[in-house]
């Protein structure tokens, strides 16, 4: 009998028990059974009991770990409906031509990766051939988000249905001629058949949940139905580390996402060493699964393994296998049977007596060879399984060896990850091995040759016909012929255009009125995706929330607590606004599912995604160039933007730099508009570019940028001929004659001052100083976009390297502009200065560099030196250099304004 003063307090103390002596009498059955026959039996006993509680519906917690053993028994693994004989062909063939293009690829020193599909090649062979759909069936098709190291397995199958050509593999990591192969999943490289970027790790399982969320809401949405559309992901055990990776476990599974299954290759191994060394990770994923709701499948052992555990009837074994580190365990798989009779089965007596049971060549087999990812039944048992459950998205955890088949010198090593060849005596080995009819006669000049049965061979023609099956070739990417979307009415922009008058706007709620507008669009507002992370509010956006919805799969259960309100919060199963909270990773993996809707299910979806600019490229700039790569179209829209507009945030909400971020990106059009009109043109042009009638030679797969403010300012009528110099990046705003101000001298010196977003306003109130109080003419121009200015010069650049004369915009414009130029933003100069080794005039910038600080907008400009009396100072500074103005004007003018 245990002592009941060992049992630690729970919550069930504080429960009233209605039968105290019913339940003594379980606990007493729990203490005999432990005590006749031993702890393990009433452990088993217990959890037999807590699954049949489970399976029978009552509300119990579920356990967070099984045994170290495989979820569907060998007995109830169903058969394979296709030729096994045929699969196993064209899985060697596939496994020679992976290693064989990286092997020939190394001489040019381009590396690649052979361990990795190696290790998982049954994984994606089983999926080929019996389970991803593909995008010539009805509907979409299977979204296959694959492991980046595995590209070279998936290049080789490619070359075996006849896609790909022995050319193109020679070209593998060399793709500067035109026909070679990138490196990884890459869509903008190669977009016939990359979907979705893999690499960089972490992404991949973000995106994949967000995409089979976003497939729910198409179809919730009815928009098309896609709901036989499944997303596969293929994870690496040492990726899941990634905090990206497990972030959005809780979503997938509180919105049933039962269109997901993630497959995680658990060879134990990441780049340097074991993933898990002193622990196990296929038993932490499994807890870590479980605990977010996941339905879990473990794929651990092959059937060699069957006999072991018929033979463990102490349960020796399963303990046994439950203690042994990961890092031992890829041991065992290196050694030979003396040492595994040593270590592993001589921890207890009943180990050591099963032991015996075995022969040498058993227990290398086990430990060496089967692995439940090895084996195709396994697989596809797991593979049905996950399929055929309901109500929640499921992981398979397949344990696997890496560099399986490739020979002694590369399975289970710590270094193989960075292993790039196999010599001649291990090619043939592996072709030995896997019984592929290449003579040594093929290997000439100790080159390895490609392997091919045949266009027309057996294995051919079976892979092509189970892809037919299933329809069509995977993975593949397909543009499809979808057509233009109509223009918005002009209304929606027509209303910039005049301005506000008197009343003050800031250009945040400039972008949000025009969105309010676009997404009442008869054609094409129901294509709009407005994604927020729960901050609606801030950015002035509640009022779409009962008129829009916030998507949610499950409506509204319950009754809002504003809901006498006319703003009221408001869900619905098709629900437009996709309001997040507070993760900006996963706003993002739901910008890039909605902006390649167009690629990936045929319809084109118009996502913005509006966010504090601090919060973008800084904290998830590397899903900014997944969506280049992906070939994303939409609207990222920067809010509360500058280092000076937010007021009293401080340092970690003062953006100064997003703009230098957004400028290293080349799928990225970044603007800063200063005006309401701006911002319309600007939406304008990218909904034509985008989704419209695209101008010859323009390429379509770009996202636009945004810098909105949160600064009310009256917003001013739009001039006549400013849309090219809005849309290229510079426009004169005015001149100091036109607005209106008055210098004595008609020879007065003169300055162009180049203002940005906020920075505009600052700019012009410098203007009327300069003439005022100086007797300085200054004209204004409005930077929209200096990355823009900066690309068309550098373009110009090369256009001279091709023989070509071609001025740069930014010289055009300024073209005849007297005086020296001096630029301004409220962002760091490396913003401004982007352009100036292309001005012809004296250049200098003024930017808010530094780290940002609590105060009021005004003093953070002053301390930043860059409000109107900072930028006088700047200008007659120039001025004087010039030996336009006297020096004496500088100091004066200090101190004058304090500075």
């Amino acid at each position: 009998m245990t002592d009941p003063s060992a049992i630690q307090p729970s919550e069930l103390d504080q429960l009233p028990d209605r039968d105290p002596e019913e339940t003594a009498e379980w606990q007493a059955s729990l203490d005999a059974v432990t005590k006749a026959a031993g702890p393990h039996r009433a452990a088993y006993l217990m959890r037999r009991t807590l699954e049949r509680a489970e399976g029978s519906g009552l509300a119990l917690p579920k356990l967070l770990e099984t045994d170290y053993v495989n979820t569907i028994p060998t007995a109830a693994e169903p058969a394979i409906e296709g030729d096994e004989t045929l699969e196993l062909k064209i899985a060697a063939w596939n496994r020679w031509n992976a290693a064989a293009m990286v092997t020939r690829g190394s001489k040019y020193g381009v590396g690649g990766h052979i361990a990795t599909f190696a290790s998982a090649a049954w994984l994606y062979e089983t999926g080929f051939n019996h389970f991803f759909k593909g995008k010539e069936g009805d509907g979409s098709g299977d979204q296959l988000y694959i492991q980046g190291h595995a590209s070279p397995g998936i290049y080789a199958r490619a070359f075996l249905d006849g896609r790909l050509s022995e050319q193109q593999l020679d070209h593998f990591r060399q793709e500067s001629g035109g026909d070679g192969l990138p490196s990884y999943p890459h869509p903008r490289r190669l977009p016939w058949l990359w979907e979705f970027p893999t690499v960089s790790m972490g992404l991949g399982p973000l995106s994949a949940i967000y995409q089979a969320r976003f497939n729910r809401y198409l179809t919730n949405r009815k928009i098309k139905d896609v709901s036989a559309s499944h997303v596969w992901a293929f994870l690496g055990d040492g990726e899941m580390d990634e905090p990206e990776a497990t972030a959005a476990l809780a979503l997938a599974s509180r919105e049933g996402l039962d269109n997901l299954t993630f497959v995680i290759n658990c060879n134990l191994q990441r780049l340097d060493g074991p993933v898990r060394a002193n622990f196990r990770v296929v038993q932490e994923l499994e807890a870590q699964f479980r605990g977010a709701g996941w339905n879990v499948i473990k794929t651990l052992w092959g059937s060699a393994w069957d006999e072991l555990f018929q033979l463990d009837t102490t349960g020796a074994l399963v303990r046994r296998l439950r203690e042994v580190p990961d890092a031992q365990f890829q041991t065992y798989a290196t050694r030979d049977a003396a040492y595994i009779r040593e270590h592993f089965f001589g921890s207890e007596p009943a180990l050591v007596e099963l032991g015996r049971l075995l022969t040498d060549d058993k227990i290398a087999e086990c430990f060496k060879v089967s692995r439940g990812g090895h084996e195709p039944r396994k697989v596809y048992a797991a593979y049905r399984a996950a399929l055929s459950h309901a109500g929640a998205p499921t992981v398979i955890l397949v344990q696997t060896v890496k560099g399986f088949t490739l020979g002694k010198g590369f399975e289970s090593k710590n270094a193989n990850h960075q292993m790039k060849k196999l010599t001649v005596d291990e090619f043939k080995d592996m072709r030995d091995l896997l019984e592929l009819p290449i003579s040594d006669s093929q290997f000439v000049d100790g080159q390895v040759p490609y392997g091919h049965p045949g266009a027309d061979s057996p294995e051919v023609r079976y892979l092509q016909e189970r892809r037919a099956a299933l329809g069509g070739p995977a993975p593949a990417r397909r543009t499809h012929a979808i057509a233009p979307l109509p223009a918005p009415a002009d209304k929606a922009f027509a209303s910039f255009d005049k301005g506000s008058g008197s009343q003050s706007v800031a250009t945040t709620m400039a972008f949000v009125r025009l969105v309010k507008d676009l997404v009442r669009d008869k054609e094409t507002g129901k294509r709009w995706v407005p994604i927020v992370p729960d901050e609606a509010r801030t950015f002035g956006m509640e009022s779409l929330f009962p008129s829009l919805g916030i998507y949610s799969p499950k409506g509204q259960t319950y009754e809002p607590v504003d809901r006498d309100q006319l703003m009221y919060y408001k869900e619905a199963t098709d629900g437009q606004i996709l309001n997040e909270g507070i993760t900006e990773a996963g706003s993002m993996a739901d910008f890039i599912a909605a902006a390649s809707a167009y690629s990936t299910h045929g319809e084109a979806m118009i996502p913005f995604y509006i966010f504090y600019s601090m919060f973008g490229w800084q904290r998830t700039a590397d899903q900014m160039w997944q969506l280049g790569d992906q070939l994303g179209r939409g609207f990222l829209v920067g809010a509360t933007a500058g280092r000076t507009t937010l007021t009293g945030e401080g340092l970690q909400h003062a953006d100064g730099h997003s703009p230098v971020i957004a400028a290293t990106n080349p799928a990225a059009l970044s603007y800063d508009p200063a005006f309401a009109y701006e911002i319309g043109a600007i939406v304008k042009d990218g909904l034509r570019r985008m989704y419209g009638e695209a101008a010859p030679g323009e390429d379509r797969d770009v996202f636009y940028y945004l810098t909105v403010y949160n600064e009310p300012m009256p917003q001013p009528a739009k001039p006549a001929g400013v849309d090219e110099g809005i849309l290229k990046g510079l426009y004169r705003f005015n001149t100091a004659e036109s607005a209106g101000v008055n210098v004595a001298a008609a020879n007065a010196p003169r300055i162009q001052l180049l203002g940005s977003g906020t920075a505009i306003h600052w700019t012009l109130e410098a203007q009327k100083l300069l003439a005022q109080e100086w007797g300085v003419a200054a004209d204004v121009w409005s930077a929209t976009s200096w990355t823009e200015l900066r690309r068309d010069a550098l373009e110009a650049d090369e256009a001279i390297l091709r023989g070509e004369e071609r001025t740069p915009y930014i010289r055009t414009a300024l073209d005849g502009a007297q005086g020296p130029v001096l630029a301004v933003s409220d962002y760091m100069r490396q913003v401004p200065d982007q352009i100036a080794q292309w001005v012809e005039q004296d250049y200098s910038s003024l930017g808010a560099d530094g780290f940002g600080l609590s105060d009021t907008r005004e003093a953070a400009r002053r301390h930043f030196g860059i409000d109107a009396q900072s930028i006088v100072v700047a200008a007659l500074a120039q001025l004087a250099r010039r030996g336009e103005v006297k020096a004496s004007a500088v100091k004066e003018a200090r101190e004058r304004y304090g500075l």
